[in-house]
């Protein structure tokens, strides 16, 4: 029979024994050091100053001086017999007073209880793939004074940092960065088959996924308008253009020049203006000239004019409030210019040189 006890290495009383108090109180110093076991801190290579008698300490690697050669062990004052070390089994466990937590001892060092564990649960069960469950109404994270943050942190790109939100344990939505580092959110109405519903790219922070247009022509009810095929202050007025009949530029065009103003609008409808053009004298029939458009048409638009009160006539011909009857038309007319005629009403004079018929002028047509 061993001498000892072979878990605290407690010393047995023997038979016929000397000084048995000797050995029995040997053994209840160390029961003393290390029933309830509770240090003041741990760490440290060497013993502190002026300890208190019944102070224990979990001795630091590196140990030096009464401490030396203890390295990780257990450390008690005993007052005036100086310091007793005990030498821990995988699985002791310690309260550590300065860092108010709990330490267990692995058989190479002490580790922190709340650092390292394989798993827990709270009101439930965890495993080896959820280490944290719990089962509750409500979980709350919240601040230590200031902000808060949860941190989702994967190995690479390749891998999923996400939330994942479920119905009897089958997965109807997920968030986060699902297979690279883009930031998606995905939806499952079955837990097999998953649509991603909007993503946002990494490095421009664009939109995409089912919720978004798919095409300038998409006007699926409920779908996200892009800013590059809908219209809004920043684009509704511009440089209008189009690709196959479908608008790519702007909703309207508008703008002037010498020849007159013109406005176009998306669907292909343009419109163009004079103030005031001069129609001259050609010959004693008829006032002709050519009005080349402020923009281009892609056909030959209809024409129209009203007779301005700035026309100057000779004395010979029909006076002003008689020019509602002249009649005037446009012939010889393109995509790009108008040539307009304005002839004398039959059985009035002729007109002379230096006559003039100034009009006002619309021309409709289209731009594509």
């Amino acid at each position: 029979m061993s001498d000892e006890t072979a878990i605290l290495s407690l010393p047995y009383i023997l038979p016929a024994q000397a000084q048995k108090h000797v050995t029995h109180n040997t053994a209840l110093q160390a029961l003393d050091l290390a029933v309830q076991l509770a240090v003041t801190d741990r760490g440290s290579p060497t013993p502190p100053a002026g300890p208190a008698e019944g102070a224990r300490h979990i001795v630091g690697p590196g140990a030096s001086g009464d401490w030396a050669g203890q390295d990780h062990a257990i450390a008690l004052f005993t007052g005036a017999e100086g310091w007793l070390f005990t030498t821990p089994l995988p699985g002791w466990r310690a309260w550590v007073a300065a860092e108010q937590a709990m330490v267990v001892w692995d058989g190479t060092g002490w580790i922190s209880l709340a650092q390292n564990l394989a798993g827990l649960g709270i009101n439930t069960t965890s495993d080896a793939i959820n280490r944290l469950a719990v089962a509750a109404q409500a979980t709350l994270l919240t601040h230590e004074g200031a902000g808060h943050q949860l941190k989702l942190n994967k190995a690479g790109t390749a891998e999923t940092a996400s939330l994942l939100f479920q119905t009897n344990w089958s997965g109807r939505a997920e968030m986060g960065t699902l297979g690279s580092d883009a930031f998606a959110i995905k939806l499952s109405a079955d837990g097999s088959t998953w649509i991603t519903a909007l993503g946002f790219d990494a490095t421009s922070g664009t939109a995409s996924g089912q919720a978004v247009q798919q095409s300038p022509e998409d006007v699926t009810t409920g779908r996200l308008m892009r800013a590059d095929y809908g219209y809004g202050p920043g684009n509704l007025l511009g440089t209008v253009s189009e690709s196959g009949g479908l608008p790519t530029g702007a909703v309207i065009e508008s703008g002037s020049n010498a020849n007159g103003d013109y406005i176009r609008f998306a669907d292909g409808t343009q419109i163009c203006a004079r103030q005031h053009f001069d129609i001259l004298y050609s010959n004693g029939s008829a006032c002709t000239s050519d009005w080349v458009y402020p923009a281009g048409f892609v056909s030959v638009p209809s024409v129209s004019g009203v007779v301005n009160a700035s026309t100057t006539l000779s004395s010979a011909t029909p006076p002003l409030d008689a020019l509602g009857a002249v009649s005037w038309a446009n012939s010889g007319s393109n995509a790009s210019t108008a040539r307009l005629n304005v002839r004398r009403v039959p059985g009035a004079a002729d007109f002379v040189p230096g006559d003039k018929v100034v009009v006002l002028l619309t021309a409709v047509g289209r731009w594509f």
